[in-house]
């Protein structure tokens, strides 16, 4: 197996060796139907955005590692860019370091551009409670840990706000999950690109640890869960 490695901060680092050490393991436990973050199955919203005029609408979701996250939503129908970034802190610039200390207010995030026609806001919402990430955990997914990896829902209008809002209100009413969700909606943030290091990562580096044990398993559950919105081949940020 090749695994290929890029700088990250040490927790990250961290948790990698962690991973590593662990790999056969989780591996053997994937192949009898678990992995890292089971995906849950849950209802779509019922209340949607409504069909408008425009082909392209964006969306704006943090949960966890944008690595996955980004991976997840290159795979699903419809959509037609997944940007990794930071959002949610101050104007001006996000950089990756600053970001990591968790003192900036940014969350990893991912911006969705995606065709209303082909998939829905709340569809995306539905795949992103449901297998993108585990929407109970507070400040922190899986290894990673502060508000830097908060569940954040970054609303584009008041249309998103009222959609997620509903669909939240939904799903703790549901008891889908066993703990309550703690995803917040935040309007009015600036999305930064990350670093081009960060762009497709997923799909670049297939065999690092962390990838194949926290998100290759959210690909397969997408996969698996929702096979009317799947794609084989990810829409990638760069041509590689």
């Amino acid at each position: 197996m090749t695994i290929r490695m890029h700088p990250r901060t040490h927790a990250r680092s961290v948790a990698s060796a962690i991973a590593f050490a662990l790999l056969l393991t989780v591996t053997a436990c994937q192949r009898i139907g678990h992995s890292a973050e089971p995906a849950v199955v849950i209802p779509p919203p019922a209340t949607d955005e409504p069909l408008g005029s425009s082909d392209s609408e964006t969306a704006v979701f943090a949960g966890g590692c944008f690595w996955g996250v980004q991976g997840v939503f290159q795979h699903v129908k419809g959509v037609t860019k997944a940007v990794s970034g930071y959002a949610g802190g101050g104007s001006g610039h996000a950089h990756y370091d600053d970001v990591g200390t968790g003192r900036t207010g940014h969350a990893e995030s991912v911006q969705v551009t995606f065709d209303p026609h082909q998939v829905t806001y709340g569809q995306l919402l539905q795949i992103y409670f449901s297998v993108a990430h585990d929407p109970t955990q507070f400040n922190r997914q899986g290894p990673d840990v502060g508000s830097q990896y908060r569940s954040t829902i970054f609303a584009m209008n008041d249309a998103q706000k009222n959609v997620a809002a509903g669909y939240i209100a939904q799903l703790d009413r549901s008891g889908a999950y066993a703990r309550p969700i703690v995803t917040t909606i935040e309007t009015g943030k600036t999305f930064y690109p990350a670093e081009r290091y960060h762009q497709d990562y997923l799909t670049l580096n297939p065999g690092e640890p962390y990838i194949a044990i926290n998100d290759l398993p959210k690909i397969e559950n997408l996969k698996r869960l929702f096979p009317e919105r799947w794609r084989e081949q990810p829409v990638l940020v760069y041509a590689h």
